[in-house]
């Protein structure tokens, strides 16, 4: 019933005595507490519950306290004075004062000491998440640290504290003449068939980080400290955190909570729907299948979304819904029925004090609903009918449906016209090649559960497939991912029940050769397609610095590495789907391509410099810088791109390390480099990272991997070519302190100012120009970098204006400099160094070269579904727009060159 604006408390206080036997005898037995009632004065009627918990004797003090509330509560909730949230809070509240008091209490009896310290109860279920029932039993795990826990000193630490549980048990549950307080249920604690009452804390630390089932798991996201030592408590949580909230989607674990949730109703045998003897907590559509509906979609994605990380089902559910995990209509509709199917439940356990959620038959049904405010027990019925059979319809959506794979000859010969019909070449011999899929040979299959999950989905993924550009790419890259994932059972249904992330893992596999390749090499970043955000642009490298640095102990360096490819793997992976799904324009997923490069570096820098300090020590006044250039120093990172590095070091050369194995300088940050380069590039348990190419150093490959940051100004000033100085123009300092950047920054601002003979400056561009066309041509149509008119012309042109201008670009237009060419060439169309439409047209080239390094990455126009999402991609209607466009800027760029440089472009 609703809260009014009126609370109507004699009418409550009537439906009580007319329909209730336990609240009639409570309202007899405490008269005092009846007239303040009958007054409506609610905050004395609490005065008055507390002064009855104020007994010497716990155990007394405790149950008049709760007789006291529990009569408080009812009539406050019949009367519509208290919402469902306050009545939950109350009894929640009245629950943790008086385990922590019992706590206290079996302590204080026994050692004569007034702590709990080192006595942890943790609070489970409805009391962990704040929603007591009114008639609830409460689920605590309790555990003690031997070193804190207060005893006797002839006391062993583990007995006293199973002395101290059973006697909490004892307060708590006995049925006195006083009646009891809270039934205790321990079986939730680690191993409770074996284990003692309580438990101690480190032995069930070990338990929850290595042999915890997945029930457990879906348990303690209702997690909660609720009474004795909580601080201990807090910690404990905290160190099972990532117990509890998995960075990356276990399959196997949720998948045992999705066979948990199906087992809530195949192991029910009431009725069906609501009529006497349904059971609104485990019936169809009942609390428990609402409250699992949450718990499962909160452990696989809360993990990846802190926000998920809520107790109560209700706030978990708007919580889902505002993350756009589960439809809006979903959340609403389940957060009404919920509300609703608590409120029933504690009408039935109003009526005696029973933890009873089955509806009872004739009167006593009647009682329930006039107890509840309706006319009678139909009326009930029918509200529960359309309450259950809407939540009940979307809880099957996360259970499933049946198989549909073959079983037979003939349904074999079935399964085969069926695919031809859906268009694919050699329809018997995939039958018979999809069919083998089941003999075994792939892990992820072996089981019953897994195959009629996979039978399921498998429909729908035959018909994406055949409606891909390449079908045959696509069973084979998802053969990989059968073959290498250990268990996928909560893929195929989370697939079968989400077709949009169906659709994205059919793109992935059929539309992106690199996706698809990487995919079927790693499956586990599959967990990428489930929760995609919205992303913020610029994308903050700090932010997966702190990805990277949180995911693997800190002095573990091969789990550090690990997890820098683990991060990138999944930001990539994600990036190219949103590219694929034209979700944000190519240069903003090159800036976030470029961030985790950077993100990378700076995390790999500092794990091998920690790693080579073990040995080698550090050099006091010295570090090591690096300077990105080329698409990693302008911020424009494709999937395919190597990283462009020069290291460099500062202080004296010649100076010494002060490791048990010291270095000179200059060899110290030689080998650091190398090191550096190879936790990018050497492949780990997760797989390959990035290309390192170093070749824009000094002297090339001919000299040393690191230098000075003196002798790379000496040679920029002295000895450098002028293509070194082009790319000097896209650098950018990626690892170093602020006075090392200002350092480096200030050499290289002085390098691109000087002095310099235009016409020199043209003949060496051109020459360099010519020796790429006569080496590197064009692979195709769409290969926008090597084709004239392409990116290479437009490096080189704006390379040429900025060198060549740089002397007062520097003072006047710093802007103009920038190593990110959108930025440089907006500041140079504005000073009227570069035609206008020539942003427009590198714009294009570079959306194009992104997009194409994943949709077209052999530079040739690409099967039709591929050119259309390219065309999307890049803001085209049409890959014919598309194409046409690419020749007005190709043209652009063109005319560019001939204005500058006196000299016409063949476009091919």
């Amino acid at each position: 019933m609703a809260t009014t604006a009126q609370p109507d408390w004699n009418r409550a206080l009537e439906r009580a005595r007319e329909n209730a036997p336990f609240l009639a005898r409570t309202l007899d037995r405490q008269p005092e507490l009846a007239e303040l009632l009958a007054a409506g004065d609610v905050e004395a009627a609490f005065e008055w519950t507390r002064l009855r918990g104020q007994h010497d004797d716990a155990g007394v003090a405790l149950r008049r306290e709760r007789l006291a509330l529990a009569t408080t509560v009812a009539i406050a909730d019949l009367a519509g004075a208290f919402t469902l949230d306050r009545v939950v809070q109350e009894l929640t509240s009245f629950a943790d004062r008086a385990l922590d008091r019992a706590i206290r209490t079996a302590i204080a009896e026994r050692s004569g000491e007034d702590s709990a310290d080192g006595f942890i109860a943790l609070a489970l279920g409805k009391q962990g998440a704040g929603e007591l029932n009114y008639s609830s039993d409460i689920d605590p795990i309790l555990l003690y640290d031997p070193e804190t826990l207060p005893r006797r000193a002839t006391d062993d630490p583990g007995d006293a504290a199973q002395r101290y549980a059973r006697r909490i048990v004892k307060l708590l549950s006995e049925n006195t003449a006083e009646g009891y307080v809270l039934r205790v249920d321990l079986r939730l604690r680690p191993a409770s068939e074996i284990s003692p009452l309580v438990v101690p804390r480190a032995s069930a630390l070990s338990h929850y980080q290595g042999a915890a089932l997945a029930w457990e798991r879906a348990a303690f996201t209702r997690a909660r400290a609720a009474a004795g030592d909580i601080s201990a408590g807090e910690a404990f949580l905290d160190a099972i955190r990532p117990f509890v909230w998995r960075g990356h989607l276990d399959f196997g674990a949720i998948e045992e909570i999705r066979a948990l949730t199906a087992r809530i109703r195949d192991n029910h045998d009431g009725p069906t729907s609501p009529g006497p003897g349904f059971d609104v907590k485990r019936g169809r559509g009942g609390i428990r299948e609402i409250e699992f509906f949450a718990q499962t979609h909160q452990l696989i994605h809360g993990g990846r979304d802190p926000s998920l990380r809520v107790r109560r089902t209700r706030s978990a559910l708007d919580a889902l819904a505002a993350a756009g995990q589960i439809k809006l209509d979903e959340a609403r509709i389940l957060g009404e029925s919920y509300d609703r199917l608590r409120t029933i439940e504690h009408r039935l356990q109003m009526i005696n004090d029973r933890q009873t959620h089955s509806l009872p038959d004739g009167d006593a049904l009647d009682a329930v609903a006039r107890l509840d405010g309706l006319a009678n027990g139909a009326a009930l019925i029918q509200e529960l009918v359309e309450i259950t059979e809407r939540s009940g319809q979307i809880y099957e959506q996360l259970v499933g449906a049946k198989p549909t794979l073959p079983q037979s000859s003939r349904e074999t010969t079935e399964f085969a016209e069926r695919l031809k019909q859906l268009g694919f070449e050699r329809p018997r011999r995939l039958a018979t090649r999809i069919e083998g899929w089941r003999d075994g040979r792939f892990q992820s299959l072996r089981s019953p559960q897994a195959l009629e999950a996979f039978d399921r989905l498998l429909p729908a993924l035959l018909k994406a497939m055949a409606a891909s550009d390449d079908p045959d790419r696509a069973l084979t890259r998802w053969e990989s991912v059968l073959e290498r994932a250990p268990s996928a059972i909560a893929l195929f249904r989370l697939l079968d029940a989400r077709p949009e992330l169906l659709d994205r893992l059919i793109a992935a596999l059929t539309l992106a050769p690199m996706l698809s390749d990487e995919i079927g090499r790693r499956p586990e970043l599959l967990d990428t397609l489930l929760d995609l955000q919205p992303l913020s642009f610029p994308v903050s490298v700090t932010e997966i610095v702190e990805r990277m640095e949180n995911g693997a102990e800190r002095d573990d360096y091969e789990a550090q590495l690990d997890c820098i490819r683990r991060v990138t793997g999944e930001e990539r992976l994600e990036l190219g789907l949103r590219l694929i799904e034209a979700e944000y324009p190519p240069q903003s997923i090159a800036q976030a391509l470029s961030a985790t490069a950077e993100a990378a570096i700076v995390v790999a820098a500092k794990a091998a410099q920690t790693e080579f300090a073990r040995n080698h020590g550090h050099i006091e006044g010295s570090e090591l810088v690096v300077l990105g250039l080329g698409r990693l120093g302008g911020e424009a990172l494709t999937h395919a791109s190597d990283l462009d590095m020069i290291y460099l070091f500062t202080g004296d050369y010649s100076a010494e390390s002060d490791g048990r194995r010291p270095l000179g300088g200059t060899l110290y940050f030689n080998r650091l480099a190398t090191r550096v380069s190879g936790a990018l590039s050497v492949p780990t348990a997760q797989g390959p990272l990035y290309e390192v190419d170093t070749r824009l150093r000094p002297q090339g490959n001919q000299g040393p991997l690191a230098v000075s940051v003196e002798a790379f100004a000496k040679y920029q000033r002295e000895s450098a070519w002028t293509w070194e100085h082009m790319a000097l123009a896209r650098a950018r300092v990626i690892v170093g302190s602020d006075a090392a950047r200002a350092e480096l920054t200030k050499v290289m601002a002085g390098v691109l100012a000087q002095e310099r003979d235009a016409d020199a400056l043209r003949n060496a561009v051109l020459t360099m120009r010519g020796e790429i066309a006569a080496h590197k041509p064009m692979r195709g149509e769409l290969d926008v970098k090597l084709a004239r008119g392409g990116l290479v012309d437009v490096e080189f042109l704006v390379h040429f204006v900025q060198l060549r201008e740089a002397k007062n670009l520097s003072v006047s237009r710093p802007d103009a400099m920038s190593p990110n060419l959108s930025v440089a060439i907006g500041n140079l169309v504005e000073r009227g160094l570069l035609p206008a439409d020539f942003a427009q047209a590198h714009d294009l080239l570079t959306d194009l070269l992104v997009a194409g390094r994943l949709l077209a990455p052999d530079g040739v126009e690409p099967p039709p579904a591929a050119a259309n999402a390219l065309a999307r991609a890049c803001r085209r209607e049409s890959f014919a727009e598309l194409t046409q466009d690419l020749a007005v800027s190709r043209a652009c760029v063109a005319a560019a060159w001939a204005d500058i440089f006196d000299q016409q472009l063949e476009l091919e």
